[in-house]
């Protein structure tokens, strides 16, 4: 199943098996936006504003395979449940975020953590999936200084200790640090490409989509066998009922279980 996005006068095809989610969940202030926004764009906001909750989708062309990366940057208040559980449902790749100088934090991400593999155990119990659970504990304000430390490295090291499915950095979104290293690791665990870590593909605008147009194998030049990535603008999140169908087609195997929505990127 292939699914069609619309850049301009380029149109895009992905497959289904190359759609994945990345799904971003902490305690709120904690920098989770911060780095979803290293991810996307290599900014950083001083300005701090409350996340709802934020959709962001980002389309590949490596070596001339399509693949779509869609991001779901959660609250931090999580004031409805039973969306946080959906969106763990969904979700394909993790990252669970702390700040190192906010104990409570901390004890969020276990929580989280918790959940995350209580509700994926279940999941796997009912499709009888052998599918890691790439993750990422992510400690971020490491620029704030050890006085400002609340959560030892040791003990952070210990929630990913004996599984190789899991990983723990220290970041700083605001300097730049690790940031990339702790996505290639992330991609890396969950199989998926290493160009699609921030430092590793060309970044390119829409109106450049051309770039994403596929040409016939013999006619591409050396320059085109290489990585872009190009961030959909106008993407929105999938609705609750089409990720309510994308459950249940996993769980009674009904048709293509990565079906997601399609985008059309205007």
């Amino acid at each position: 199943m292939m699914k069609t996005l619309s850049s301009g006068n380029c149109t895009l095809s992905v497959p289904a098996k190359n759609s994945y989610r990345m799904v971003v969940l902490g305690a709120s202030r904690v920098g989770k936006s911060s780095i979803v926004s290293r991810f996307l764009n290599g900014r950083f906001e001083d300005q701090y504003t409350p996340t709802i909750e934020d959709f962001h989708r980002k389309v590949y062309n490596i070596r001339g395979d399509m693949y779509q990366l869609d991001i779901l940057d959660t609250s931090g208040n999580h004031p409805f449940p039973a969306m946080r559980r959906l969106s763990i449902l969904t979700g394909d790749v993790f990252i669970l975020v702390f700040s190192l100088d906010n104990r409570e934090s901390f004890d969020e991400v276990k929580r989280l953590q918790k959940q995350i593999l209580e509700v994926k155990s279940c999941l796997k119990n009912k499709t009888k999936e052998v599918a890691e659970l790439p993750m990422v504990i992510c400690g971020n304000k490491n620029d704030h200084g050890e006085l400002c430390r609340q959560v030892p490295t040791t003990e952070a090291e210990l929630l990913v200790s004996g599984d190789g499915n899991c990983a723990y950095f220290e970041v700083s979104a605001k300097k730049n640090t690790n940031v990339d290293e702790m996505f290639y690791v992330l991609f890396s665990m969950a199989k998926l490409p290493h160009e699609m870590s921030p430092a590793l593909h060309r970044k390119i605008s829409v109106q450049y989509g051309d770039a994403f147009h596929p040409r016939p194998f013999c006619m591409r030049r050396v320059k085109d066998m290489d990585a872009y990535g190009m961030v959909s603008p106008f993407a929105r999140r999938p609705s609750v009922n089409s990720d309510l169908k994308y459950i249940k087609a996993k769980v009674l195997r009904e048709g293509q279980a990565r079906e997601r929505d399609k985008c059309t990127i205007q």
